[in-house]
């Protein structure tokens, strides 16, 4: 579906074209998000492959796994190493386990909310109050893995891109788009007017994941913080609501487990609709 979303409380129904520039908003995505101080072998390695951040120094402690490779790319990159012993690096970690590896860089550059926005084919994850820094970080894997366009959070109550985030993230923030807004529901309302569809992540929904029409288009998917789930504003502005359905005796997931099941099931559906065979 390549409609516009309608209005609310109308059909589910396909409207006029999506603009080629969406509207501007408030969210600006200028503040810092963090970043800095990288911990963990595969955050540390995707930060030398990548090579957007300039990256000043890393630690490592001998013999620790995957050392080889990282001083390799580090020296490809022109960084300095410091090889230090495991009790000093231990002493500077900010992560429960730093995995014998730590970096220091440039901060991640938030991306515009604009951009976001206005890509060829939108699929962006809102997180509506995540304050866990291993879930964000899990989300952000499993985003990329999922071919997600872009991940907004809120400049405020919400987890940061701190050392355990980044090592949960697995290398995911060197390669995903990250901007930070004012609140969730204002940035779903521009979402909207740029014609993307607003999909948001709660038990009761009228639909299941797996089912969901508005997939293969541009669309947000909302994910609710821990415990409470979708905020009363952020439900409000959801053109659909839908599921996962659950099969055990257990009443819910974790954000993180509910954002793996959620965000394959969407590229899965994108990834039929782009086969002309329809296999």
């Amino acid at each position: 579906m390549n409609g516009r979303p309608p209005r609310r409380g109308g059909p589910a129904r396909g409207g006029s074209e999506r603009r080629s520039r969406p509207p501007r908003s408030d969210d600006g995505g200028d503040e810092g998000i963090g970043g800095d101080h990288v911990e963990g072998f595969h955050a540390v390695r995707e930060l030398l492959r990548a090579g957007r951040r300039r990256v000043h120094e890393i630690w490592v402690v001998e013999r620790a796994a995957g050392v080889d490779e990282i001083e390799q790319l580090a020296q490809r990159a022109g960084v300095r190493v410091r090889r230090v012993n495991a009790a000093n690096l231990a002493e500077r970690a900010r992560s429960e386990a730093p995995q014998g590896v730590m970096a220091h860089a440039d901060a991640v550059t938030p991306a515009k909310v604009e951009s976001l926005l206005g890509a060829e084919l939108p699929f962006v994850v809102a997180l509506d109050g995540v304050t866990d820094p291993g879930n964000l970080g899990a989300i952000l894997r499993t985003a990329e893995t999922a071919g997600v366009t872009g991940v907004v959070f809120p400049r405020h109550r919400s987890a940061r891109l701190s050392p355990s985030a980044l090592k949960a993230a697995a290398g995911a923030v060197e390669y995903v788009p990250i901007a930070t807004v004012a609140g969730i529901p204002a940035f779903l309302d521009a979402a909207r007017r740029a014609g993307i569809w607003t999909v948001g992540l709660d038990a009761d929904g009228s639909t299941t994941v797996a089912d969901l029409a508005v997939a293969d288009g541009p669309v947000v998917v909302v994910l609710g913080a821990e415990g409470r789930g979708l905020s009363r504003l952020t439900r409000e502005r959801c053109d659909v609501i839908a599921s996962i359905p659950l099969h055990g005796r257990l009443e819910s997931m974790n954000v993180s487990a509910a954002a793996a099941v959620a965000l394959h099931a969407v590229a899965a559906r994108r990834q039929r609709g782009a086969d002309p065979t329809g296999l």
